[in-house]
């Protein structure tokens, strides 16, 4: 490689790879100096310099200016020194350049080293730009193999591992199916970049509804909360920012579209949507469905929630294999403990004298209290209002023309 062919190189490298070239000039430097020493044994400071618009190579044994010369490679004497350059003092540093032999190879084999060390660097650089961004989101990839129990999945640049226990029980997987997985760890490592995905993490349902609900994706509606047992069943919270559309509904959509497209996706998986409240009563009732509560006492400090429902729907709160009151739990943050009305009154379970527990009562009240707002909102538009002001007779009747009617 002539110094020509070198700088088209570079100018290449530059441009296709965004490699700076003064990068790239350091580097073949660094590498000539170890080559150097390597090649000749000697024991010298060697010093490469590149010409940054040519190309040309110079190679420089550098020594010090001393009083006495201990070691002819390291140091040069004053008047050595000033045969070279009058201005040189004790301490300063003379470069003296050498032309070792075969220099043209060697020079030759360390630039192609390094321009393709830097090449190599470079892709592995992009790789990892690309997908670091991608981190907690979901991509579309090929399954490429199965290896070790862990499903290699191809993402186009590079592969992402799925591990056995961030694999779903109850799907089956195979050699070249098309799939979405969730992107848990992005790393750099010496050699490249290692992606771990997961198709049984919660976000996982969380990202395909943001992707098919506009809604969510725009911040209309919000994802509060959302819990999985992969496979199995996923409950999430929604709630709206504007009063006029319909949380659930619009995760549900048209004739179930959107919450079909998203359960054919995870294999059928069954997934509770419900609508988030403030109120923990309220909020707990609607994480127990498709389960009817009855009432609810909260004890604040421990985080417990005592829950009655009816007698005939005890096994449907607590789900089979208790599944529906753990999600429940999580999704809520309260520990739920569950009795049906019967058990709840033949063991004291909560104070069935007091109204509050009642969610019924409880709506009542709440409904009863925006009643009375309105009313009061009407009674002060009315305070304004003068009958006097209106002639009956006239102000009504005075546009209309019983022509205009077929007796």
């Amino acid at each position: 490689m002539n110094s020509r062919e070198l700088m088209k190189a570079l100018q290449l490298i530059e441009k296709q790879k965004g490699i700076d070239r003064e990068e790239i000039f350091q580097a073949i430097e660094n590498s000539l100096i170890s080559a150097c020493k390597k090649n000749f044994g000697t024991s010298q400071n060697i010093k490469v310099d590149i010409d940054r618009e040519t190309g040309e190579v110079k190679v420089f044994a550098q020594k010090e200016v001393t009083e006495d010369v201990y070691d002819a490679f390291l140091e040069i004497s004053l008047e050595e020194a000033k045969e070279i350059n009058p201005n040189y003092e004790y301490g300063d540093i003379v470069d003296i350049p050498i032309i070792p032999k075969d220099f043209g190879r060697i020079s030759a084999q360390a630039a192609k080293q390094v321009v393709v060390q830097k090449f190599r660097e470079a892709e592995r650089e992009k790789i990892y730009n690309q997908f670091v961004v991608k981190k907690n989101e979901i991509d579309t990839g090929i399954i490429r193999k199965i290896e070790n129990k862990n499903i290699i999945v191809s993402l186009g640049p590079i592969d992402a591992i799925i591990p056995l226990k961030e694999q779903v029980p109850t799907e089956t997987y195979n050699v070249h199916d098309r799939i979405k997985i969730y992107i848990c760890n992005v790393v750099k490592l010496g050699k490249g970049t290692k992606i771990t995905a997961s198709r049984a993490h919660a976000d996982l349902v969380k990202r395909l509804f943001e992707l098919e609900v506009p809604e969510i994706y725009d911040g209309t509606i919000e994802i509060k909360g959302i819990v999985r047992e992969a496979g199995s069943r996923t409950k999430m919270s929604v709630c709206s920012k504007n009063p006029n559309v319909d949380a659930v509904g619009s995760c549900i959509g048209n004739n179930s579209s959107r919450i079909n497209a998203i359960i054919k996706e995870i294999k059928g998986e069954k997934i509770d949507i419900i609508t988030w409240n403030e109120n923990p009563k309220f909020y707990i009732a609607e994480a127990l469905k498709p389960c009817e509560v009855i009432a609810i006492e909260l004890n604040e400090t421990e985080r417990i929630a005592k829950v009655v429902v009816p007698n005939e729907q005890l096994s449907l709160g607590i789900g089979k294999e208790g599944q529906n009151v753990r999600l429940a739990a999580r999704l809520t943050g309260w520990k739920i403990d569950i009795k049906s009305e019967e058990q709840a009154k033949a063991t004291n379970f909560i104070d069935f004298e007091n109204k509050q527990v009642y969610l019924k009562e409880e709506t009542k009240e709440n409904n009863f209290e925006e009643n009375e707002n309105v009313t009061e909102d009407l009674s002060k538009i009315y305070e304004d209002v003068d009958l006097d002001d209106f002639d009956l007779e006239t102000d009504v009747y005075e546009d209309v023309d019983i022509d205009d009617f077929d007796m």
